[in-house]
C-alpha cells in the first residue's frame, strides 16, 4: 500500500464548507439561532489551524512536563464545555465535572497508553495527546448529555435513582450506536486515517478496537461519576 496521503489544496478544502453553509441557512430559516453555529464553525476553523502548527512542535518535544501541561489544558477545557447545557451555574458543578473527567478519562488514558500500547517514553506526544483528545471529548459529551437528561427527568418529578439510570442510558446512546455500526455503516476516524496513510487494514482494525473500548469506557465512567456527584446539587436546585 502507498505510504503517502493526498494533500488537500486550500481551494478544495473550501468546498467542504458548502454543506456547512446550507445547514446554517436552514438553522436561520427555522429560527434556531444561527449565530451560535457560525461562531462554533469559525472557532473550529481557527482552533484546528492553530493546533496544526502547535502539534508539529509538540510531537517533536522530549519534555514530559510540556505534554502534561497540554493534557491539563485539555482537561480543564473539557470540564467547562461539558456543563454548557445545564441550568445549574457552571461554577457550582465545575469541580465535579473536572473530577469526573479526570478520574474516568484519566484512568482510561493510563490503561490504554501504558498497558495496551506500552508507550516509550510513557508520555510519547504523538500518541498520548490524540488519545487524550478522544477520551476527554467523549467524556465531555457524555457528561453533557447525562446532565441535561437528569435535569429534565427530575424536573418532571422523577426520583433521583430512576432519573440517574435514564440519564446514563441516554448519555451512552451515541457511543452504543457507534459500536453497533462500526465496520458495517462506518469506518471511524482513526481507522480511516491509518488506512489512508498506508497502514494495513488488519493493524488499523486492532487500533480501532482499542479506541472503541476506550471511548465507551471513558464515556460511561465519567458520566456515572458525574451523575453520582451532583445528586445534592440537583435536589437543591429542584427546591
Amino acid at each position: 500500500m502507498s505510504s503517502s496521503i493526498q494533500t488537500i489544496p486550500l481551494l478544495n478544502l473550501a468546498i467542504a464548507f458548502i454543506p456547512v453553509i446550507v445547514v446554517i441557512v436552514i438553522i436561520g430559516k427555522w429560527q434556531l439561532g444561527y449565530k451560535s453555529s457560525i461562531y462554533a464553525v469559525c472557532r473550529m476553523l481557527i482552533q484546528l489551524l492553530l493546533i496544526g502548527y502547535f502539534l508539529t512542535y509538540i510531537f517533536k518535544t522530549e519534555s514530559a512536563l510540556l505534554v502534561v501541561a497540554v493534557l491539563t489544558v485539555m482537561l480543564f477545557s473539557a470540564s467547562w464545555i461539558a456543563l454548557r447545557t445545564l441550568s445549574i451555574p457552571r461554577k457550582i458543578l465545575y469541580g465535579k465535572s473536572f473530577f469526573a473527567i479526570f478520574l474516568g478519562g484519566g484512568f482510561i488514558l493510563i490503561l490504554m497508553s501504558q498497558a495496551v500500547l506500552n508507550l516509550t517514553p510513557w508520555y510519547l506526544p504523538s500518541y498520548t495527546i490524540p488519545l487524550a483528545g478522544m477520551i476527554f471529548a467523549n467524556s465531555m459529551n457524555s457528561i453533557s448529555l447525562a446532565g441535561e437528561r437528569i435535569e429534565a427527568e427530575m424536573g418532571r418529578a422523577v426520583p433521583y435513582q430512576k432519573a440517574r439510570s435514564i440519564a446514563l442510558k441516554a448519555s451512552l446512546i451515541p457511543i452504543t450506536n457507534s459500536l453497533l455500526a462500526v465496520g458495517l455503516v462506518s469506518l471511524p476516524g482513526m481507522m480511516t486515517g491509518q488506512i489512508l496513510s498506508g497502514v494495513s487494514p488488519l493493524i488499523a482494525a486492532r487500533y480501532q478496537i482499542m479506541v472503541m473500548c476506550m471511548i465507551f469506557g471513558s464515556a460511561g465512567l465519567s458520566a456515572a461519576i458525574f451523575l453520582t456527584l451532583i445528586k445534592n446539587n440537583l435536589e437543591e436546585h429542584k427546591h
